[in-house]
């Protein structure tokens, strides 16, 4: 692991140096980006004052990671529910074949 670099990232027009590891600054600046186009949508919504605005847009972006959480758990699941029919069926496949 490589020691803390500092990147600069721009946030509704201003300005941040961050300290991260080198091999996460590319993921640092997508999620930059990804918080600087939230926060730039509810401004444009006519909210005003950057602390309203950055409380909105964790909002926002917490709920879109629990609905990801949530979407996980569902495929997880589906997935195995799908192992165990599988299974099931390899069970009785060789039961046949032994037969």
């Amino acid at each position: 692991m490589d020691s803390p670099s500092t990147t600069t990232v721009s946030i509704l027009d201003k300005e941040y140096l961050i300290s991260c590891p080198k091999e996460e600054e590319a993921n640092l600046h997508r999620a930059a980006q990804h918080l600087n186009e939230q926060m730039k949508q509810i401004r444009s919504g006519g909210v005003i004052g950057a602390e309203r605005i950055a409380v909105m847009a964790a909002l926002n972006i917490s709920y879109e990671l629990l609905q990801s959480k949530q979407q996980s758990l569902t495929d997880n699941s589906d997935a195995q529910e799908q192992i165990k029919q599988m299974l099931g069926k390899l069970d009785q496949a060789l039961m046949s074949i032994e037969s």
